[in-house]
């Protein structure tokens, strides 16, 4: 049974920073591009970031609106994946979700959601002006 379980969301003042995690379970997590979504109250679901299977650093892909204040990383060993967020704005304030897709580049999760194999049950994260 696939698993993913998102964790460290909560509330923050704008400027703050939150770290999130995803731990897998269920997949081989080496094989597995592995990625963020987020769903704001009202609007639909969307993509923030991903980190490829392959898992070097030129293998991320970032949203625009998230670029130069999210990076996202992984460690194969612990099957885990992180978003480290700084300079947090209101604006991203939603539910995040975790999201897996095998073998695939982390551009292709970020330009079709529906190519998304496996989701999480999401962590809220709550930006305070």
């Amino acid at each position: 049974q696939v698993q993913l379980v998102e964790s460290g969301g909560g509330s923050v003042q704008a400027g703050g920073s939150l770290r999130l995690s995803c731990a897998a379970s269920g997949i081989i997590f080496s094989r597995y591009t592995m990625g963020w979504f987020r769903q704001a109250p009202g609007k639909e679901r969307e993509f923030v970031a991903a980190i490829s299977w392959s898992g070097s650093a030129d293998n991320t892909y970032y949203a625009d609106s998230v670029k130069g204040r999210f990076t996202t990383s992984r460690d194969n060993a612990k099957n885990t994946m992180y978003l480290q967020m700084n300079s947090l704005e209101p604006e991203d304030t939603a539910v995040y979700y975790c999201a897996a897709l095998p073998f695939r580049s982390a551009q292709v999760m970020g330009t079709n959601k529906n190519a998304v194999d496996y989701w999480g049950k999401g962590t809220l994260v709550t930006v305070s002006s």
